[in-house]
C-alpha cells in the first residue's frame, strides 16, 4: 500500500477508535486470562513501571496524552488508571490477533513496518505508544493492532482514503462487531483488583466494589 494511502488508513483507524479494552477470578498472580494466554501481575506491574519512566522523559508523549485530538488517547481508550490502560491494550493485542484469524487476514511484518511509519508521521510511533500507556518496546504491538484493523476493514470494503464514506463507516461497524464477538468467545477474565473487561467498549472498565453480606445472626 503506498505511503499516502497508509497514512490515510491510519487516520481512518484512529478516527474509528482503534481498540484500546468479563471479570472472573483468575488464580493468584494473574492479571488477566485471554483464552489460554496469561498476563501476570508481575508482567503488568513491570510494564507500567517501565512506561512511567519513559513517559516522564518524553515531552511529545506528554503533549499527545494531554490532547484528546491527537491519536494516542483514541488508541488508549478511557481507562481510569495506568494499570487498567496498559492491561486494556495488552488484552486487545491478543484479541486483535484472533480477529485477524476470524476474518481470514494475515498481517505481515511489512504491513506493521508501514503502520509504524504512518504513526511516525502523526507524532512519532514511540511517543504515541507512550501516550497510549505502554513503554516503547510495545510500539510494534501497537502498530500491528493498527495494521490489523486497517486490513480487516479493507476486507470489509473500507475506502482507506475516505473515512467518511458509507463503505468505511460500515466496515468500522463490522470491525467493532467482529472484535466484540471474538472477545466474547475468548472467555477473557480480569483479576477483579483491576476491574472488568467490557467487550462492547473494548477496555478494562472501572472496579466495582461489592458490600459483603453480614453473617446471619449478627
Amino acid at each position: 500500500m503506498p505511503g499516502k494511502s497508509v497514512k490515510a488508513a491510519v487516520a481512518v483507524v484512529l478516527a474509528a477508535g482503534a481498540l484500546a479494552g468479563c471479570g472472573g477470578s483468575p488464580k493468584v498472580g494473574t492479571a488477566a486470562l485471554v483464552g489460554d494466554d496469561r498476563i501476570t501481575t508481575t508482567e503488568l506491574s513491570q510494564t507500567v513501571r517501565d512506561w512511567r519512566t519513559q513517559f516522564r522523559a518524553d515531552p511529545a508523549a506528554n503533549e499527545l496524552r494531554a490532547n484528546p485530538a491527537n491519536p494516542a488517547p483514541q488508541l488508549a481508550g478511557d481507562s481510569e488508571t495506568d494499570l487498567q490502560g496498559a492491561l486494556t491494550l495488552l488484552i486487545n493485542f491478543r484479541v486483535a490477533a484472533k480477529v485477524a484469524d476470524q476474518a481470514g487476514v494475515k498481517v505481515t511484518g511489512g504491513q506493521v513496518d508501514t503502520a509504524v511509519q504512518a504513526l511516525d508521521q502523526q507524532g512519532g510511533a514511540g511517543s504515541i505508544t507512550l501516550a497510549s500507556g505502554l513503554p516503547r518496546e510495545h510500539t510494534r504491538d501497537l502498530a500491528r493492532l493498527v495494521a490489523t484493523q486497517i486490513a480487516v476493514m479493507q476486507r470489509f470494503g473500507a475506502d482507506v482514503n475516505n473515512r467518511l464514506s458509507p463503505a468505511t463507516q460500515q466496515a468500522g461497524r463490522q470491525w467493532n462487531e467482529l472484535f466484540k464477538r471474538t472477545a466474547d468467545g475468548m472467555h477473557i477474565e480480569v483479576n477483579p483488583r483491576y476491574g472488568n473487561y467490557d467487550p462492547g467498549k473494548f477496555e478494562v472498565g472501572k472496579i466495582t466494589y461489592r458490600l459483603s453480606s453480614p453473617d446471619s445472626g449478627i
